[in-house]
């Protein structure tokens, strides 16, 4: 392991993390507690479902941590004009600064690559019209290698501006989620100035550390996770 993040502090490690507020069973409470947790550690962003950005908006008010919401999430499969009206909806509350859009990754498993392009150019479009930050979840559990290599390669050179790999949320196939061998499938396709967020069984500061000077440039980390990842006791 190099000594990259071995040697950065906690601030610098918690700027890498987008704190993942995403349970469809969380009270207010609990989404309550798990900003201000964010707020505490510096982390980059909360990473909220859309009913959750009154709370984001309040809870985060005056702090450095961002807001980072969800769209079509977590199956992607929404029309395509729905999508994009729920992505622009999000761009115009000034308090978003960033968006996570599940692609529709039954298109990517198909080879449907001229509609799925036409999809994420919309998006991407819609989001530099706001000046956003825009994240293209690919769901990494449900494609092949060749796949994902593919979606990441051509995520990139449509612009977004991180290919990011999973939901979390994804069952009935393997769930490798940002592993050390997905992420340098996807690193290694990544074309251009996207970079890449690993999401999904982020669980250990070993793990953290990896990813980190392997060039991830983003990782989801969740409520469970966050004080083991940064080595908080």
């Amino acid at each position: 392991m190099s000594n990259k993040a071995k040697n950065m502090s906690t601030a610098e490690l918690a700027a890498l993390i987008d704190h993942s507020i995403l349970k469809p069973e969380f009270t207010s409470d609990d989404i309550n507690r798990e900003i201000q947790r964010a707020m505490k550690f510096g982390c980059k962003t909360v990473c909220i479902n859309p009913t959750a950005l009154e709370a984001a908006i309040e809870g985060t008010m005056g702090s450095s941590t961002e807001i980072c919401v969800v769209a079509d999430f977590p199956f992607g499969c929404s029309s395509t004009s729905g999508k994009l009206s729920e992505v622009e909806r999000l761009c115009r509350i000034d308090e978003v600064d960033e968006i996570d859009v599940v692609s529709n990754y039954g298109w990517i498993r198909s080879a449907k690559w001229e509609a799925w392009e036409r999809e994420v150019s919309v998006l991407v479009a819609a989001a530099a019209n706001y000046s956003k930050v825009l994240k293209l979840i690919v769901e990494s559990d449900a494609l092949t290698d060749e796949e994902l290599i593919e979606a990441t390669k051509r995520s990139s050179l449509l612009g977004v501006d991180f290919v990011k790999s999973s939901t979390g949320f994804f069952t009935g196939g393997r769930h490798e989620g940002a592993s050390t061998r997905v992420m340098k499938l996807m690193l290694g396709s990544v074309q251009g100035s996207s970079q890449i967020k690993g999401s999904g069984g982020i669980r250990t500061q070993e793990h953290f550390f990896e990813l980190i000077d392997l060039g991830v440039g983003r990782m989801g980390i969740g409520f469970a996770s966050i004080e083991a990842v940064l080595g908080i006791k």
